[in-house]
Order: C-alpha cells, then structure tokens, then sequence
C-alpha cells in the first residue's frame, strides 16, 4: 500500500459501477475490483450489487477467509472520504424488460402441453376402436 494514500469522494466511486469498471468500499478503504470480475467466487453480480455504497457489511456477511482478505490489498486504491457519504442510500429499483401482457411463446407452449397429450390418448382410443375383433 502507499504511504500516501489518495483519498476519493463518494460520487466519485458511486461512477464505478460497471463490469467493466468496478470499485467498491469496504471498511474506509477504495478498492478497483474490475480486473476480479471474472475470477470471484460469487460471479459479478455479487460485485456490482455492492458498489455505489459501503459494501462492508456486505463483505463481513458472507465471511471471506484469510487469503481473500490478503488478496485485497492488489484491488486497494486509496481511501473513501466518510465525510462524503451519504448515510443512506437512496433505493433504485433495478432495470426491467417491457412487460409482454400476451407472452405468446409461453403461451403457445402450455397449450402444446395440454393438448399432445389429449391427442395422443384420442389416437390410442381410435386405434383400439378400428383394432378391436369384431
């Protein structure tokens, strides 16, 4: 780490909120975790849920051992400024699709799976009728 750490403001790190550029803060500390994306454990949804504020709880919770707490310091960047951030955050509900009222794929599909096997059992019935010693 550097003896002279840089010191960030929050709305600086909240812009870092990408797979491609990604940094979190845990525990004071700045960390540019993108070049990790790919490698952890959790996948990078795990990561991008935790940036745009103080992920330290986030990180305790799950209970990282000794060596992920050592791999930490090659993603240390500097330090947050706490007097930047916010004490809470506001919600931002995540992005959805348009909502499709007709769903015709899935719909479609249900109705094959009602009616094959109805058609299936009226062949058996007619087959048996035409079969059938008279």
């Amino acid at each position: 780490m550097a003896s002279d750490p840089k010191i960030y403001v929050y709305e600086e790190v909240e812009k870092h909120d990408k797979t491609k550029d990604c940094w979190l803060v845990i525990n004071g500390k700045v960390y540019d975790v993108t070049p990790f994306m790919d490698d952890h454990p959790g996948g990078d949804e795990v990561l991008l849920s935790a940036t745009g504020k103080d992920a330290t709880n986030d990180f305790e919770d799950v209970g990282h051992s000794d060596s992920a707490r050592e791999m930490m310091d090659k993603y240390y960047i500097g330090e947050i400024d706490v007097s930047t951030v916010p004490t809470k955050r506001t919600y931002t509900p995540p992005q959805q699709a348009q909502y499709n009222p007709d769903k015709t794929p899935e719909f479609l599909i249900k109705i094959l799976q009602f009616l094959v096997p109805l058609l299936i059992l009226g062949l058996a019935f007619v087959v048996r009728h035409y079969t059938k010693e008279k």
